[in-house]
């Protein structure tokens, strides 16, 4: 039974050693073949993660093949509730886009080079999701970099598309030395990188050494290059030459895994406290600027591209914080809405022309009101998470979390009432108080599923970092009404070019390693 959940992973695997000539010539034949045995591995990820739901099956860790107790070097399997999840949300997100690429690429010659590709890509995050061994991950972790590296390169022709693939390339390497660096520094203290064995020794009290230190700062690095985080993040704006599946694939499935290093390892992690306030600084920044460079891109790919930047600064954020559930709940909403935004993203100028027109005359908002406006979602919220019975003070970050989702709310809901629309203004409110409580299930879902995995730690000095994400975020609310005001401010103005070319840390980037990925 163990074997059955990576069967059809290794068959995507398997399939990629086939040669180009063969693939090419035979690419009706491997496009369906990659397309049904991906919609394999979606449905076995599916009854296993309902499998362990109902208590049918329980979590498990699995060595399919091991040299000896002394050697790291092994394939296991560790299937709980945080592998259950991922795998079924990875599995269904590339199952769609092989069933998207048959037609989006029909007729290519190089057609079954792309689908080969794919499959090793699909197949080694199922692979890296499951693995039950930090070796047999970082194996796994190198060649969904690898595979997607050679997807990015399916228009190689183009310069755009080779200077994408390579700084990608480049970039991503520092992330795979941190990860390999990290491991041995574990192995080196725990004499093992079994994540059962690893996660059984951290639970008991452990004396937390200079080199577990480091290794908690280098996973941090790792999981920060793979998410695309400030200032490593210029690759991912740069790949607009791909195929739109692979766009969709690497925002919704791919760059997800600098998240899930860290939820996976969380409680090796939180043996360094320091290097969780140092996650969630950086995603707090990386959050903040993607948010504002994304306001002033008129691409569409691009503007999604910084739109994933900033969710996953997000998504890194919660993890810094300790608010894991909140952290694998963002990954999971966000791989679908942000799939589906690519996917669908040539028919948005059509949806763009057909509703031009006039915007409404938006009226000024007293404070008293939008006071008013605020709490009354904050009781939509507490209300929400009561039915369910989770309580924000006991979960990290729960306060801070929910005041970003109620100002968040809160500023939607405030454009609408400017509007003057009064059956508009209380469909949002409806929509809003809907929202709280599909959140709050669906919180309370995620939360069954993965908190036994899950450690209780929080950063240290979590008052800096509370104060820091919160003033943050009221400056980019006050910069969104700012500029929803329709007012001519002219720092804002002075402003928007330096934001519309990243404030220029791509072109300062490329200068600086420019040598380096033309070499």
């Amino acid at each position: 039974m163990q074997f059955a959940i990576v069967f059809p992973a290794a068959a995507l695997l398997g399939l990629a050693c086939l040669p180009d000539t063969l693939v090419n010539a035979r690419r009706k034949t491997v496009r369906h073949a990659v397309t049904l045995i991906a919609a394999i591995q979606f449905w076995v990820a599916v009854c296993f993660a309902l499998g362990l739901a109902a208590g049918w099956i329980p979590k498990w860790h699995a060595v399919l093949v091991g040299a000896s107790s002394a050697s790291p070097i092994a394939a296991s399997i560790y299937f709980d509730g945080v592998a259950s999840l991922m795998l079924a949300l990875v599995s269904l997100v590339g199952w769609v886009i092989c069933h998207y690429s048959l037609r989006y690429l029909d007729g290519e010659v190089t057609q079954g080079s792309y689908f080969r590709w794919t499959g090793l890509t699909i197949g080694s995050v199922c692979l890296m999701v499951v693995a039950g061994n930090l070796l047999l991950f970082i194996v796994a972790w190198v060649m969904t970099s690898l595979g997607l590296h050679r997807l990015l390169l399916h228009y190689g022709h183009r310069p755009a598309a080779q200077r994408a693939a390579w700084t990608k390339f480049t970039i991503s390497r520092i992330g795979d030395i941190s990860l390999i660096t990290a491991a041995a520094l574990i192995y080196s203290q725990f004499k093992t990188l079994e994540f059962a064995e690893l996660f059984a020794m951290v639970r008991a009290p452990v004396s937390v050494t200079v080199q577990m230190q480091v290794a908690g700062f280098l996973l941090v690095l790792s999981a920060i290059t793979k998410s695309a985080q400030f200032p490593f993040h210029t690759w991912l704006p740069q790949t607009m030459e791909t195929p739109t599946p692979v766009s969709a694939l690497m925002h919704a499935g791919i760059v997800n895994a600098g998240g899930y290093l860290m939820i996976r390892t969380s409680p090796l992690v939180a043996l360094t406290p320091w290097a969780l306030t140092l996650l969630a600084i950086v995603g707090g920044v990386t959050a903040c600027f993607a948010a504002v460079v994304m306001l002033t891109q008129t691409s569409v790919k691009k503007s999604l591209a910084y739109s994933t930047i900033a969710q996953m600064g997000f998504m890194l954020l919660q993890c810094g914080i300790g608010a894991y559930t909140a952290a694998m709940l963002h990954i999971l909403a966000h791989s679908l809405y942000k799939a589906h935004a690519f996917l669908s993203s040539g028919s948005v100028i059509a949806d763009r022309v057909g509703t031009s027109g006039a915007s409404p005359a938006l009226h000024h908002l007293p404070w008293i009101k939008l006071a008013a406006l605020g709490l009354t979602l904050i009781a939509f919220l507490s209300i929400s998470l009561a039915s369910f019975g989770i309580n924000p003070m006991a979960k990290p970050g729960g306060l801070l979390l929910g005041g970003i989702l109620c100002l968040a709310l809160t500023h939607w809901n405030s454009q609408v009432m400017r509007s003057g629309n009064r059956r508009l203004w209380i469909r949002s409110l409806v929509y809003a108080g809907g929202l709280c409580l599909v959140y709050s299930a669906s919180f309370a879902l995620v939360d069954r599923f993965i908190s036994p995995s899950l450690p209780a730690a929080v950063p240290e000095k979590f008052w800096l970092v509370a104060g820091f994400v919160t003033t943050s975020f009221l400056g980019l609310l006050i910069l969104q009404a700012a500029l929803a005001s329709g007012r001519s401010i002219a720092l804002l103005n002075r402003w928007h070019i330096h934001a519309a070319n990243g404030f220029y840390v791509e072109s300062m980037l490329r200068r600086v390693f420019g040598p380096l990925l033309s070499s």
